[in-house]
């Protein structure tokens, strides 16, 4: 039986793995498929990175990492060369003590348990290989794919929609460039200090709250996807789902689309100069899991941090009873960090069905 393993490499052909620790020395990503000769720019690679890295205000973590990288392989003289590109981040800020007191015992609606289950060991801190800490990686790989995008005149903006109960507006009314105005990452500068309010009285009381980021994908050119089991929609929801802590994923009209009729949730199509378009966008930019050259827009659902500052019932390996408390520095709300986490699967899983759609018709 040919079983290939690939539970830390994502894409067909613009291609990425993942590796290291949350407190190991470091972690990194090697992306294999980009194709030769797209510029590379470095600036952007850490402007993405700084937007994701912890200790950025006080609604995030207090763990303090530059996130500076290195390009090891791949980019010869700011472009690339067709070689796989391999991009290391240094771990500089890991307190391994803060974690010591979970080493025999299983925090709650983490994945200590099912780790010790499936590999017989963990590494306990940090959370190790499952710690959001590996999601640099991928905002590094993600900012690559950006660039290729880019030449597409392809954009890829998300920004906290929803905290708690409070929800900002639709993304259709919102300008998404003002969503690095505020800590929040929310454009409606109203909605965000609402936001920042709350999540700051839930981090005071030693507590987490969810939320949701929403993801708007323009100028995607039609015909990406790869029906029947490929299909764009269905590689989006994957792509979202691998991220930490999400728990929900919908396109369109979503779950509220259940409430409407046939006769108003159809995108009746019209022409619009060499253009087919629709007249509204239920679909949400994909029909028959295919990009159709509307607006594709998502929301990822985040659950509240797992990790809290309360005394909490637990069990240790042996099955015995005991009590655990959250140590350390940890996002009250994982959202606002979130935000480039989402927007670089959305742009890996983009460039990727881009090239796949080359070979799809002569």
């Amino acid at each position: 039986m040919n079983f290939e393993l690939q539970m830390n490499s994502y894409g067909k052909l613009f291609r990425i793995t993942s590796f290291g620790e949350s407190h190991g020395p470091a972690i990194g990503v090697v992306i294999d498929g980009c194709p030769a000769g797209l510029e590379i720019d470095e600036v952007f690679i850490q402007q993405e990175l700084d937007r994701r890295k912890p200790g950025q205000s006080k609604i995030t973590t207090q763990r303090k990492e530059d996130d500076t990288f290195e390009i090891l392989s791949g980019v010869f003289e700011g472009k690339s060369t067709g070689a796989p590109i391999a991009i290391v981040i240094k771990n500089q800020d890991a307190r391994s003590k803060d974690y010591s007191h979970i080493e025999n015992t299983f925090r709650p609606s983490h994945a200590d348990f099912t780790y010790q289950e499936k590999y017989g060991l963990r590494d306990h801190r940090g959370g190790g290989r499952s710690s959001a800490r590996e999601t640099a990686a991928r905002v590094a790989a993600g900012a690559v794919a950006k660039m290729l995008l880019k030449k597409l005149n392809v954009s890829v903006q998300a920004f906290v929609s929803q905290v708690g109960e409070i929800k900002a507006p639709h993304y259709t009314s919102l300008d998404l460039n003002k969503t690095e105005e505020n800590i929040v990452r929310c454009p409606d500068a109203t909605t965000a200090e609402h936001m920042i309010a709350l999540i700051d009285e839930v981090r005071k009381s030693q507590d987490t709250i969810g939320g949701i980021v929403t993801c708007v994908i323009k100028n995607t050119p039609v015909g990406l996807g790869e029906p029947v089991f490929d299909k764009l929609h269905a590689e989006l929801g994957k792509a979202m789902l691998s991220i930490n802590a999400v728990k929900g994923f919908e396109y369109g009209s979503g779950f509220e689309g259940v409430k409407l009729r046939g006769s108003v949730h159809n995108d009746e199509f019209y022409k619009e100069g060499d253009r087919i378009r629709t007249k509204t966008n239920y679909s949400g930019g994909i029909q028959g899991g295919i990009s159709n050259g509307e607006d594709i827009y998502f929301n990822v659902a985040f659950k509240p941090v797992a990790t809290i500052m309360q005394d909490q019932s637990s069990v240790d390996k042996e099955g015995n009873e005991t009590t655990v408390k959250g140590k350390g520095r940890h996002d009250p709300c994982v959202v606002p960090r979130a935000v480039p986490i989402v927007e670089a699967m959305a742009a890996l899983v983009m460039a990727d069905f881009y090239l796949r759609s080359k070979v799809s018709k002569i």
